[in-house]
């Protein structure tokens, strides 16, 4: 095997499903950054959550909020629901796994904030319900997903974005999530911030 020749192979799949994901994705991110911005500048927050590698991208997401991207600001209200194990683990086992966000949404989530619900495959049950609570609690919501979008891309309402990576692979969905997730916060520290270029 030539370790060499696939690790470049590697870096050439996942520069292509980047570039090849631009034009699908660059207007709907820029939605998504104008209603998250939106939603900050009017005292709302952001609520983030996932499985697996979509779990630490929504913590990603939220210490890239509350801490800062690459400018200097204060911190923006923003928070991942897959970091209190207390929280997690008792409703897994008082109630269903399917749960665990849910519940945290309909306990934090207010008219007005964003929910930003990510699955590579859009069919994350647990997120599928975050989703449906969102709704309830009247927030938006901003999907992040691949292979189509699933089932998470068929719930959406109107006002909603879907950020659907155009690829299979869950690896280059998640890299391009990741690239995805740093224009967000580019995009919000530039809408705050007045930056022009």
């Amino acid at each position: 095997m030539d370790l060499i020749h696939r690790i470049s192979r590697q870096f050439e799949d996942s520069a292509r499903t980047k570039l090849d994901s631009l034009e699908a994705l660059a207007a709907p991110i820029a939605g998504a950054v104008e209603i998250m911005t939106g939603s900050l500048l009017n005292n709302g927050k952001i609520l983030a959550c996932g499985n697996g590698g979509s779990a630490a991208d929504a913590q990603h997401f939220a210490a890239e909020l509350v801490n800062r991207f690459e400018m200097e600001r204060p911190p923006l209200a923003a928070v991942a629901l897959t970091t209190d194990t207390s929280t997690l683990t008792s409703i897994a086992n008082d109630y269903d796994y399917t749960q665990v966000f849910s519940k945290q949404v309909r306990a934090l989530g207010q008219p007005g904030d964003v929910l930003l619900a990510i699955s590579t495959s859009g069919n994350s049950p647990n997120v599928i319900e975050a989703i449906e609570a969102a709704h309830e609690r009247e927030m938006r919501v901003i999907a992040l997903t691949g292979k189509g979008g699933g089932r998470m891309g068929e719930m959406l309402a109107d006002g909603d974005i879907h950020l659907c990576v155009p690829a299979d692979r869950t690896a280059r969905i998640q890299e391009v999530h990741l690239l995805v997730l740093h224009c967000l916060c580019d995009g919000i520290d530039c809408l705050l911030l007045g930056v022009e270029d």
